[in-house]
C-alpha cells in the first residue's frame, strides 16, 4: 500500500491562513501589539504561577507589612505573605475565574439568543421578558443579594468560585443574549438562511453553518467586553468581602487587605503604595484588553483607516 499524498487544497488553505494571520498581526497599531503582549504577559503568569511564583500562595514567609528588598521583591502583607507572589497566584484566580464566568455567559445568552431569533413566536416573547426583568435589577447589588443567600451552603463555602461563576454567569448572560438576539435577527431573514430552511436542512445545520459564521464578530468583540466587566465586578466583590475568601488570592481582596497603607509610600518608591499593585494589575489588564477588542472591532467593521 502506497502512503496517501496530502490534500493539495488544505495544504493551501492552512498556507493562506497562516499568510493571512501574519499580514493581519504585521498590520496591527502599536496599541494592539501593547495589549496582546501584556495579555500573553498576564496568561503566562495565570497559567506557570506555582513555577513563577517564589513563595506559596499563602505561606507566611516573613514579618508583617515589609518594604520591598531582594528577598520579597513588593514587601510582605498584613500577616507576612509575599505580596510578589500573591500577585501572580492571583492572576490566576482572578482571571481564571472571569474567563470561565464569560464563557458560561456566552454559552447560555448566546445559545437562546440564536434560538429564539430562529424560532420566534412564544419561546421568544417569553425568554425576552424575562430577560428584561433581570436588566432592570443592578448586577452588583443583585449579586450581593444572591451571594447573601446561598454563600452559606457547606459547598459553596468551600468552593466559593463556583457559586461566583453560578451567578455572574448567568446575570451576564442576559446582555448576551440581547446581542446575540440582535444580530441573529438580521441574519434569520436572509435569503441563504430561507433557501437552507427550504432544502430541509436540520436547525443545527442552520446554526453553526449560516447563523453563528455571520454574528462572530460582533460576539467576539463582546466577549473581550464583557470579560473586562466580569472581571472588574469580580474584583469589586472580592473587596467588598464578599467574592474570593482568605486564603485564596484575588486581586480585589488583595486591595482591600492592603488599603490601610494608603497613605504609607514603599520604601525607595515613594509615588508607590502597596495597595496600588493589585489596582495597577487590574487595570493594566483591562486597558489592555479594550486595546485589543478596539482593533479586532475596526478590524471586522470592514472601516479603513485613513491616510
Amino acid at each position: 500500500m502506497t502512503a496517501q499524498a496530502p490534500d493539495i487544497r488544505s495544504v493551501r488553505a492552512r498556507r493562506t491562513f497562516w499568510e493571512n494571520a501574519k499580514r493581519t498581526l504585521a498590520s496591527a497599531p502599536f496599541s494592539a501589539w501593547f495589549g496582546m503582549v501584556i495579555i500573553l504577559i498576564y496568561a503566562i503568569c495565570a497559567i506557570f504561577a506555582p513555577w513563577i511564583a517564589p513563595y506559596g500562595e499563602a505561606d507566611v514567609v516573613g514579618k508583617a507589612y515589609l518594604p520591598a528588598s531582594a528577598e520579597f521583591w513588593l514587601g510582605t502583607d498584613q500577616i507576612g505573605r509575599d505580596l510578589f507572589s500573591r500577585l501572580i497566584y492571583g492572576a490566576r484566580n482572578t482571571i481564571g475565574i472571569a474567563l470561565i464566568t464569560t464563557m458560561l455567559s456566552f454559552l447560555v445568552g448566546g445559545t437562546l439568543g440564536v434560538l429564539t431569533a430562529l424560532m420566534r413566536g412564544w419561546l421568544d416573547q417569553g425568554v425576552s421578558r424575562i430577560v428584561d426583568a433581570f436588566l432592570a435589577i443592578p448586577v452588583l447589588i443583585f449579586s450581593l443579594m444572591l451571594l447573601a443567600v446561598f454563600g452559606k451552603v457547606q459547598f459553596f463555602m468551600e468552593h466559593r468560585w463556583v457559586l461566583l461563576v453560578i451567578i455572574l454567569g448567568l446575570l451576564d448572560s442576559t446582555r448576551v443574549f440581547r446581542l446575540a438576539r440582535a444580530t441573529a435577527m438580521n441574519v434569520v431573514v436572509m435569503d441563504y438562511v430561507e433557501s437552507a430552511k427550504l432544502r430541509g436542512e436540520n436547525m443545527r445545520w442552520i446554526i453553526f453553518r449560516e447563523v453563528l459564521p455571520n454574528i462572530l464578530p460582533p460576539l467576539i468583540t463582546e466577549f473581550g467586553l464583557r470579560f473586562c466587566f466580569v472581571f472588574l465586578t469580580i474584583s469589586a466583590l472580592s473587596f467588598l468581602g464578599v467574592g474570593m475568601q482568605p486564603p485564596t488570592a484575588d486581586w480585589g481582596s488583595m486591595l482591600a487587605e492592603n488599603k490601610t497603607l494608603i497613605n504609607f509610600p514603599a520604601v525607595g518608591f515613594p509615588w508607590i503604595r502597596k495597595p496600588f499593585y493589585p489596582a495597577i494589575a487590574i487595570a493594566l489588564l483591562t486597558v489592555a484588553i479594550n486595546f485589543v477588542v478596539d482593533w479586532v472591532l475596526h478590524k471586522t467593521s470592514g472601516l479603513r483607516d485613513e491616510h
